[in-house]
């Protein structure tokens, strides 16, 4: 499934490659097309609300000297824009329950092809229960009040859905052992947590491996954080719509990296990441020997 937030962030970025490959500034192109710079900006960036109409992608086109095969996909994809059209399901979310940086993200995942996670402290959002989660947005105390935390979970546990339908992207995520050890809202959460996991690593599109204490110094080290890797499907003549994505939270925002530099520095952390963790049989015994110690069997 591709969204209309990553359709339209490619069409933006094919209209700057072909604007400097004209030579001409943002500046100039709107004097040529007769609209404000931060028009062209907008479109350019594939802003939310922006809207691309057959007219004006025609007009810039050919403006830049755009070849007909250009023309055409970028028409293509512009009215995969008007096709869906749907609202989505996280625009019914205020700012405060769904930031606005948060937000982006959120319309990215739902079109990513594949979606890779290294955790550090805690079960990833896609795979959390609603115990888990409530308990995890408790911290930090004062930050929100109780309605606004119950808002969040909700936000939280209707992104998940993205792995049950139909063409679902592939989910693989490695937890550092630490995250079976954290006791987060007591033993009843963690157990129903742990045969939680245990339940959706049944599924195709879903891997859960763990990075042992035993793999000692590791890539993940260096990035210091958890982290996300985002891989998108490609478009009619076989390019990528968006290029790979690095996400990294802050806790006053995020981190988008998806230069070819930055993202390829976290793809090297994951392959290192990937060499280290045990495989998905073993790491399925040690959820299930976490779940019998909570148990005391």
């Amino acid at each position: 499934m591709v969204g209309s937030a990553l359709v339209r962030r490619s069409i933006g970025r094919r209209l700057a490659i072909l604007r400097r490959a004209a030579n001409l500034t943002q500046e100039q192109a709107a004097e040529h097309l007769q609209k404000g710079r931060a028009t062209i900006a907008r479109m350019e960036d594939g802003t939310e609300g922006v809207r691309f109409r057959d007219i004006d992608v025609k007009a810039m086109c050919e403006l830049y000297g755009a070849e007909q095969a250009d023309l055409d996909l970028l028409l293509a994809l512009t009215a995969e824009t008007r096709n869906g059209r749907k609202k989505s399901w996280w625009h019914d979310y205020t700012e405060t329950e769904l930031p606005q940086f948060f937000g982006l993200y959120v319309s990215l995942e739902d079109s990513a092809e594949t979606i890779r996670q290294y955790e550090v402290e805690l079960i990833p959002g896609l795979l959390q229960t609603r115990a888990y989660a409530e308990q995890v947005h408790q911290v930090p105390k004062g930050y929100v009040d109780q309605a606004e935390r119950e808002r969040r979970v909700t936000v939280r546990l209707a992104r998940q859905s993205l792995l049950s339908r139909p063409r679902a992207p592939h989910l693989s995520v490695i937890l550092n052992e630490a995250v079976l050890h954290r006791l987060v809202g007591g033993a009843d959460v963690m157990a129903e947590q742990f045969k939680h996991l245990l339940d959706v690593t049944q599924r195709g599109n879903i891997s859960v491996r763990v990075l042992p204490f035993a793999a000692g110094i590791h890539g993940g080290m260096a990035a210091s954080t958890p982290f996300s890797l985002l891989d998108f499907p490609t478009d009619p003549v076989g390019e990528v719509l968006e290029p790979p994505l690095a996400y990294v939270d802050t806790l006053t925002g995020a981190l988008y990296l998806n230069k070819p530099d930055e993202s390829s520095a976290y793809q090297l952390v994951w392959e290192d990441l990937d060499d280290r963790a045990i495989d998905e049989a073993a790491s399925k015994k040690m959820i299930a020997t976490a779940l019998e110690e909570l148990s005391g069997d």
